[in-house]
């Protein structure tokens, strides 16, 4: 084992090609896997039970949101201070103990097992700066940032695929379903993690193109938001309101299926999720090629407001009929993710290249992050309090629209302060 080990970190070490497909591999299976804790219980319905007169499915929602939300806000100081040592043992802690909620939401009775949902969030929000800490700072960020993006749209399809198949085939119950399906994930967890440590830090040739990424005390990061404070905005304010639109089609995708004649499919989300990730991967993963990180700071900025422009047409097309539930989902979701996902550390990793500053993707994007899944507990609440009668696709429908329109203003101002920013250091 001594043998292969050194033998597999020299081959990462010295062949690029090699380097290339075990990280990317390592960093989708990885990250795949967390979704395998958190999103199963989604595709169950909860129906019989409701606490403080709300849904019980939507309860359970906002407990894991808040518990995620709440470890994006320690992981600001937490992931951005973090070096790289233990990076791995961190990550299967924090399964451990996600997976461990689930146990205990499994054999407490409703509605006392909504705090294990709350628990269950909270690790669980701090596996992403630390799988991406493994990638970032490096020539070919974006090809294995790629991969990892693109996992949260395969991944949660197929987590839902997964948690559908325990409860119509091995007939557990919704509060046995999303423990089962964990242990599916177990195997290929400790695989891919075991791949990661063996990633060799970035080389040179990364560090002069893409600027060394280290721990930041709380000085840089304060000397940070106020030097970039009106760029920072827009895209918070941005990435809130795309977390919005992301949870909601995630979490409540079935009953958007089921509203639309898909009530005993469990292959639309795998399905429909696959497909959109290839799309994402062949759009995000040539951005390697472009060297110059002004020019692919500012595609990246294009891509996006396109993105946005594919959500806002696309459901006019679907709320006037033109467009089938199936097409409008994959159009508008293809363009949700085009959006999205930069934001989640390819546009931060470029950005840290252009300004050449001294910091790390984790602590801008667990602030986005944490008012992002603020922001989606505030939705939840309002939607199920507010006297409003409305369907979910109604519902989706308008906040596509919302979304899409608010965010191509932001992202505009974001790009035109960019072009300010660089014109004036220049």
């Amino acid at each position: 084992m001594v043998f292969s080990t050194s033998k597999v970190k020299n081959l990462l070490a010295h062949n690029n090609y090699f380097f290339v497909i075990i990280a990317s591999i390592a960093a989708f299976v990885s990250y795949t896997c967390m979704y395998g804790f958190r999103k199963p219980f989604t595709v169950a319905t909860f129906d019989s039970i409701t606490f403080l007169g709300i849904n019980y499915k939507v309860c359970l929602v906002i407990a894991q949101v808040l518990g995620y939300m709440l470890s994006k806000l320690i992981g600001i100081k937490f992931i951005s201070s973090l070096g790289p040592d233990k990076r791995a043992h961190k990550i299967l802690l924090c399964i451990l103990i996600a997976w461990f909620s689930l146990l205990l939401f499994a054999i407490t009775p409703a509605p006392y097992n909504l705090i294990f949902i709350f628990i269950n969030g909270l690790p669980l929000g701090l596996l992403f700066g630390l799988v991406f800490s493994f990638l970032e700072g490096r020539n070919t960020t974006e090809i294995l940032g790629a991969f990892l993006v693109s996992s949260f749209i395969f991944a949660s399809g197929f987590a839902k695929t997964v948690g559908k198949f325990v409860l119509l085939n091995l007939h557990v119950s919704d509060n046995w379903m999303p423990f089962v399906a964990g242990a599916f994930y177990i195997i290929p967890l400790l695989i891919s993690v075991y791949l990661l440590q063996l990633l060799p830090s970035p080389n040179t040739a990364d560090i002069d193109s893409r600027m060394k990424r280290s721990a930041m005390n709380e000085k840089e990061r304060k000397d940070f938001i106020q030097l970039f404070k009106w760029m920072v905005i827009p895209i918070v304010l941005s990435y809130t309101l795309l977390t919005i639109a992301r949870d909601f089609i995630e979490d409540f995708a079935n009953e958007f299926w089921m509203e639309n004649g898909f009530q005993n499919s469990t292959t639309i989300f795998a399905s429909l999720s696959s497909t959109i990730s290839i799309v994402i991967i062949l759009i995000f993963a040539t951005f390697f090629l472009i060297k110059n990180n002004y020019k692919a700071l500012l595609i990246m900025n294009t891509i996006i407001a396109s993105g946005l422009l594919l959500v806002l047409f696309s459901s006019i097309l679907f709320a006037f009929k033109i467009l089938s539930p199936f097409h409008w989902m994959f159009i508008a979701t293809t363009g949700l993710y085009m959006s999205y996902l930069p934001f989640n550390g390819l546009y931060f990793d470029r950005f840290i290249a252009v300004f050449k500053i001294k910091a790390n993707v984790g602590f801008i994007m667990y602030i986005a992050d944490t008012f992002g899944y603020l922001g989606t507990v505030i939705i939840l609440i309002f939607k199920s309090f507010a006297n409003v009668q409305i369907s979910w696709t109604q519902f989706l429908i308008l906040l596509m629209l919302v979304v899409s329109f608010c965010c191509f203003i932001f992202i505009s101002f974001t790009y035109y302060r960019i072009k300010l920013k660089i014109s004036n250091h220049e």
